[in-house]
């Protein structure tokens, strides 16, 4: 049977679906069964031998491909859940809990409705449980996330004006630091390097380590180096250009391409920031 990476799921799961003998196009909008129960789907590509490793490896099997019906059923649903936001809410309100109600996944099949929340501390909800319960008929799960989580489901478009990567391409959210952002010189601002959620930008880690694998090439700031216009001192970077700017004994500052830049005989290469002093920068930014 020929298996297919399937993205399903408000949190946008991937995982490796088998299907009965039908073959999908990319693309393919399909019906699935999870661990969840019946879900709506999409087809991204037929999974090969060598399959990467997903984060949602439970998997599950592809049932048939969509149909209008099917269509009809969501839009149904999409439209209840506002409403079903609203009584959960009122519930929340009700019982004084300390959460934060950010969406409510309704599984296509009926099977169960997701309630994700934010909280601090952790909540009892069991009395909430009990009460949609009796509201909505159906088993009801509970699922505490996080702020890029949070950002995931709700957020629409980024500075950049393209859909947040979060909720389109990526598929894993990995720890972003302000050293990342120093070493491609963004501005450190820290109001116009955060994302949706309040976070570094996932898009600062994209380019770090071709930044980071040039840098590793280009005299250290500090050292002494021969250049075209005689010795100078290295005071800063150009990374993506591949230059360095330098003093000059006269006090003159210039751009020099690193491959002009030679280090001179007997030169003791240092650094102008410490790892203590960088730490304390980076601290003092993300507070």
């Amino acid at each position: 049977m020929p298996n297919y990476i399937v993205r399903y799921g408000e949190m946008r799961f991937l995982a490796v679906f088998t299907s009965n003998e039908v073959e999908y196009p990319r693309g393919a909008c399909v019906i699935v069964r999870t661990d969840r129960g019946l879900e709506a789907a999409e087809v991204l590509a037929e999974a090969g031998e060598h399959v990467p490793e997903l984060p949602d490896a439970a998997g599950g099997q592809i049932l048939r491909e969509m149909t209008h019906e099917d269509r009809h059923e969501i839009e149904r649903i999409r439209a209840q859940a506002r409403e079903e936001i609203a009584i959960s809410q009122r519930c929340v309100d009700k019982l004084g809990l300390q959460m934060q109600l950010v969406d409510i996944e309704h599984i296509f099949g009926g099977e169960r409705i997701v309630v994700y929340y934010l909280a601090e501390n952790r909540v009892d909800f069991r009395e909430l449980v009990r009460m949609l319960a009796g509201e909505f008929q159906t088993r009801i799960e509970m699922r505490q996330i996080g702020v890029r989580d949070e950002a995931r489901l709700l957020a629409d478009f980024g500075d950049c004006g393209k859909p947040v990567c979060c909720n389109s391409h990526l598929v894993e959210m990995p720890p972003v630091s302000m050293k990342m952002a120093k070493l491609q010189k963004a501005t450190l601002d820290p109001t116009k390097i955060s994302g949706r959620c309040g976070r570094l930008k996932c898009c600062l880690r994209y380019e770090y380590e071709t930044y980071e694998h040039i840098q590793r090439k280009l005299p250290p700031l500090g050292s002494t180096v021969d250049t075209p216009e005689g010795q100078a001192k290295v005071i800063g970077h150009e990374i993506l250009a591949e230059q360095v700017c330098v003093i000059t004994g006269d006090h003159r500052r210039i751009l020099t391409d690193a491959k002009d830049a030679k280090p001179a005989p007997g030169s003791a290469s240092e650094k102008d920031d410490s790892p203590g002093e960088e730490h304390r920068q980076e601290q003092n930014l993300q507070s």
